[in-house]
């Protein structure tokens, strides 16, 4: 089937609409996951990931209940609403995993990222980046004759434009967490 659709009754010169009527919606979501902390685990959901062919934009992950020996995977990926799905029935599955919260559908959440950033250069464009760093609240953290190492928590759009406007004052280099992220209220 051709992805062309012939309009009809279309009163315009063009007698074709090239969208793709099979083209779908991709979403990004932010999925919690609770698993236990023993080998093997982060490997195997990220081996979920990339054998079915899904990408995982951010990954996140830490030991978040000593006792229990429990630890938290939060994960950014981008799909269909039927792939989402399909990731979180997969994920919910596997036996080591105790729980998975998608916190783009349950409400509310707070999604912050640590970067650093170096940017390497003197005069007016150091100066300039010293004021843009005030603006974004971004921290100097180490500071050389001809450097700065800039530390920045924030969301991940923040920090992307953080970044875009120190490009041409000399950014060289930057180190990203990834995405932690907690639902809001109880």
């Amino acid at each position: 089937m051709s992805p062309l659709n012939i309009k009809k009754g279309s009163s315009s010169h063009s007698a074709y609409d090239l969208r793709d009527p099979y083209a779908e919606v991709r979403e990004t979501h932010t999925l919690a996951v609770l698993v236990d902390n023993e080998p093997g685990v982060l490997a195997r959901v990220i081996g979920l990931f990339s054998g079915r062919g899904y990408n995982i934009e951010s990954l996140t992950v830490a030991e978040t209940d000593h006792t229990g020996h429990r630890s938290r995977i939060t994960i950014v990926t981008t799909g269909t609403p039927q792939v989402i799905e399909q990731i979180k029935a997969q994920l919910a599955r596997m036996v080591p995993v105790h729980e998975v919260n998608d916190l783009t559908v349950e409400g509310p959440h707070v999604a912050r990222e640590l970067a650093l950033l170096k940017v390497v250069g003197r005069g007016e464009a150091r100066i300039e980046a010293l004021r843009l760093a005030e603006i974004f609240r971004a921290n100097v953290v180490d500071s050389t004759l001809e450097s700065f190492v800039f530390e920045m928590t924030g969301a991940p759009e923040k920090i992307d434009a953080f970044a875009d406007l120190m490009r041409p004052l000399g950014l060289r280099e930057i180190a990203r967490t990834g995405v932690a992220a907690l639902a809001r209220g109880a």
